[in-house]
């Protein structure tokens, strides 16, 4: 069997393709569900001590083959007047770690004392990440106060918004004090990417279905009920990003590409393939769930109202498609995706890419392993290489850099820079604002443009040669030899121009967590839902295997 190429990241890396990418069956989220329920973890509640203020602590642990792992949430009575999810927020309805273990008493109390504080607090190598989450505070009182009189909450309302509390952030890799990512490195459990940070928001996904059900029985214990299975279900935890999030794709190139190439080399396989009966009907079937979950999806910001209207027409005409489409005909995906090339928007191919990785999870379920990246071994520059050939590199991988005019004010219109007060990436307009002394490096585009014109003046021969010379370019110089061996891990776009869009990036990142339900507020900032659909802590040993992902229907 001839297998089919992957795309080429000239089609692949531009920013508008990546900021149309969903999720898939090599999601974070869904690496971590297969993996608990395949060495069947076990879930335990010790702790949960609430009181009808809402303020108290709870415990969550995860046992898994070798090791535990605790989420311990702490509940806060919150004004409404401090609720807030901007990352300079100071208070939070309520604040989490993840503790490498089972903790004691005293550790609890010790966590205490930090944990509700976020960056102000402290933890300690035992602790493997820091979150904090806010209600939906309309929701989430219609919620309790149904509940507690013994009725349901409308499901049209829930479903709407998917969640009743989002997180604003989740730390790990030892910010703040927390474990450092190399000291999990040799844990299975951690070996894929982000698998701390999703197991963190599972478990804490289980408290919040907890606590909205307490509360309703602590406020009515006679009459109150617990929320019905497919209502709990449909919960997910949301989450607000912003432009902190944007530049780990510029900074992390090698695991870009691993993630990228996973992604790309699974649906090259799946081109190749000739289709079953059984795969056929189970693509159908993800099809018509995915239709159902994409239908709730929905937003006030023009830009993803437009994508999602064009989406809901891409899906219409799927689904024409597929009525006539012939799986038993020589390579039925490949046929497939053509067709989709050349009739639905990005949007509509990428979500056609993600559908059809499903019917052959055993025979991708490797590729999982290959999405990490040592970067902490730095990527050596090749001194011996010539220019001549370093020229060339330059012209392959960065046509688009040489072919832009940097000169004209809208392709430099965007200045990266770190705020001081939050030690975060934030985004200023060049022209308007004096940042060009705090410029990060974050446009390899036009730094490696402005390395090539200086190599054309170059007398010498060695790139060696021409860094002793010229050491302002060595960063561009490594990027350059680093696309040449890894294809995927550049954004080949202008991260700086007037009419770049960071919800791109982080739209991007995002699916390969494995999140839905995308609703960007500004070009700069998003909502997203996770674990949606999911089984919870104590349904996971039982529930069907990876069937939830394209959930979210009331």
């Amino acid at each position: 069997m001839k297998e089919i190429a992957l795309r080429p990241p000239e089609q692949v890396m531009t920013l508008s393709r990546l900021g149309s990418m969903h999720q898939c069956r090599l999601s974070f989220m869904r690496q971590l569900l297969r993996r608990m329920q395949r060495e069947n973890w076990q879930f335990s509640r010790p702790h949960f001590d609430i009181d009808a203020r809402g303020e108290g602590f709870a415990v969550y642990t995860a046992k898994g083959p070798k090791r535990s792992y605790s989420l311990i949430a702490f509940a806060h009575d919150l004004p409404e007047e401090a609720r807030s999810d901007r990352v300079i927020a100071t208070a939070w309805d309520a604040t989490f770690t993840l503790f490498d273990g089972i903790p004691t008493m005293e550790d609890i109390a010790r966590l205490r004392g930090n944990v509700p504080q976020q960056e102000a607090g402290r933890i300690r190598e035992t602790e493997l990440s820091l979150s904090r989450a806010n209600r939906s505070v309309r929701l989430w009182q219609s919620v309790v106060d149904s509940l507690a009189k013994g009725a349901q909450p409308d499901a049209e309302e829930l479903a709407r918004t998917g969640y009743l509390m989002r997180t604003t952030a989740v730390y790990g890799s030892a910010k703040f004090g927390a474990a450092d990512r190399a000291s999990l490195e040799g844990r299975p459990e951690f070996a894929a990417p982000f698998q701390v940070e999703m197991l963190s928001v599972f478990l804490t996904r289980a408290f919040v279905a907890d606590l909205v059900e307490h509360m309703a029985k602590l406020k009515s214990p006679d009459t109150a009920v617990p929320l019905a299975k497919g209502l709990r279900s449909n919960l997910g935890i949301g989450n607000s990003t912003g432009l902190g999030m944007a530049p780990f794709l510029l900074n992390h190139p090698r695991l870009l590409n691993n993630w990228v190439g996973a992604r790309e080399s699974a649906l090259a396989k799946v081109r190749s393939l000739e289709a079953s009966p059984s795969e056929a009907a189970k693509f159908m079937a993800i099809f018509n769930n995915a239709k159902d979950s994409i239908a709730l999806w929905h937003s006030e910001h023009p830009l993803q109202k437009g994508k999602i209207a064009q989406l809901s027409k891409d899906i219409i005409e799927l689904e024409h498609k597929l009525l006539t489409h012939s799986f038993t005909r020589k390579k039925p995906w490949n046929t497939l995706y053509l067709w989709a090339e050349s009739h639905l928007s990005e949007e509509g191919q990428e979500l056609l890419v993600s559908l059809m990785l499903e019917p052959y999870g055993d025979m991708l379920e490797g590729l999982g392993s290959s999405m990490q990246a040592d970067e902490a071994v730095l990527f050596p520059i090749n001194g011996h290489m010539h220019l001549s050939e370093l020229s060339q590199l330059t012209q392959t991988g960065y046509a688009w850099a040489l072919a832009t005019d940097w000169s004209a004010g809208a392709s430099c219109a965007r200045i990266w820079y770190v705020s001081e007060e939050k030690l975060e990436p934030r985004l200023g307009e060049r022209h308007e604002e004096p940042l060009d002394a705090y410029e990060q490096p974050l446009s390899p585009g036009r730094d490696v443009a402005a390395m090539h014109a200086c190599l054309a003046d170059f007398e010498g021969e060695t790139t060696a040669s021409f860094l002793a010379a010229h050491p302002e370019h060595r960063h561009a110089v490594r990027r350059v030899q680093m696309v040449a061996q890894f294809p995927y891990s550049e954004v080949r776009d202008n991260t700086i121009s007037a009419s770049m869009l960071p919800i791109d990036m982080l739209r991007a990142k995002l699916s390969f967590f494995g999140a839905t339900h995308f609703d960007p507020r500004s070009d700069r900032w998003v909502r997203i839902n996770m674990f949606r659909g999911a089984p919870y802590p104590d349904e996971l040993a039982t529930a069907p295997s990876d069937s939830w992902a394209y959930g979210g229907a009331p």
